[in-house]
């Protein structure tokens, strides 16, 4: 990743200060919950983070985590990737902030995953929450990287037809897309918003042993979500109204790294 501040300036050594704290003091309250239940037989842990008798400590330790992934989902976004396009649309940011949040969960998917392993397999103390807390991070992942997807306009599109068009003709269905994308959105919304609000509104659970509240926090968050990507579409097409029109052909399709690198594989194994 290149190194300059895409967006926040002055203030990124403030945000990654604040990342950091907010690290330090998600670390700090999760090593009292371990010492806690080694040491003075407190039976709060990772089954009854989502419960009453969670107390305070608990609900701060899931606080914390949230603003740690939020100001380090802003402090990434200030990076450019190696290969991401310079931001151009109105929303941009959003989305760039919402995929540093994706990245992040990735790695908090694998730590809960490699947890179960040990605790399955070394300890034979298996979980009761494992698998369900790496869906339920699973699925604001996937949600998530939808949107960065369409910032970096990277879902699937056939040119074949498209690159016959002019110019103009490329912007009239570019135009018609994002109206097709806007339609569905509302249709969406109209008929899922009573629901979502319904499953939110009685927090309902997943009916399991650990029984986290995965349609509650879900359902709504498809929503906003599907909201999200239609706004980032509408912002892609405002971006690209006025740029040059741009001609693709078979040759970028191949990636001159992944080739290098396997031109280099080779060499290294003969």
């Amino acid at each position: 990743m290149q190194e300059q501040s895409v967006w926040l300036g002055r203030y990124r050594g403030l945000m990654r200060t604040t990342m950091l704290w907010s690290c330090g003091l998600t670390l700090l309250l999760f090593a009292v919950m371990v010492v806690n239940k080694l040491f003075f037989g407190s039976q709060v842990g990772v089954h009854e983070m989502l419960r009453p008798e969670g107390g305070f400590l608990a609900k701060s330790l899931l606080i914390m985590l949230a603003s740690t992934l939020f100001f380090g989902g802003i402090y990434f976004s200030d990076v450019k990737g190696a290969i991401e396009p310079d931001r151009s649309g109105f929303f941009d940011i959003v989305s760039l902030v919402s995929s540093r949040i994706a990245f992040m969960s990735i790695i908090f998917i694998e730590i809960v995953m490699l947890y179960e392993v040990i605790s399955r397999y070394v300890f034979n103390k298996p979980t009761l929450w494992a698998n369900e807390l790496s869906l339920w991070i699973a699925s604001f992942l996937f949600l998530l990287s939808g949107l960065y997807a369409m910032q970096q306009r990277s879902h699937i599109r056939i040119f074949i037809i498209y690159e016959m068009f002019p110019r103009w003709a490329k912007k009239l269905a570019d135009s018609v897309s994002v109206l097709l994308i806007m339609i569905f959105t509302f249709c969406l919304v109209w008929g899922s918003f009573d629901e979502a609000l319904d499953k939110f509104e009685r927090f309902e659970r997943f009916g399991t042993a650990w029984d986290p509240p995965i349609p509650a926090t879900v359902k709504p968050a498809i929503l906003i979500a599907v909201l999200l990507v239609t706004i980032q579409a509408i912002s892609n097409l405002i971006a690209d109204w006025n740029k040059e029109d741009k001609k693709y052909s078979p040759a970028d399709e191949i990636d001159e790294t992944e080739i290098e690198n396997i031109r280099r594989t080779l060499e290294e194994r003969s």
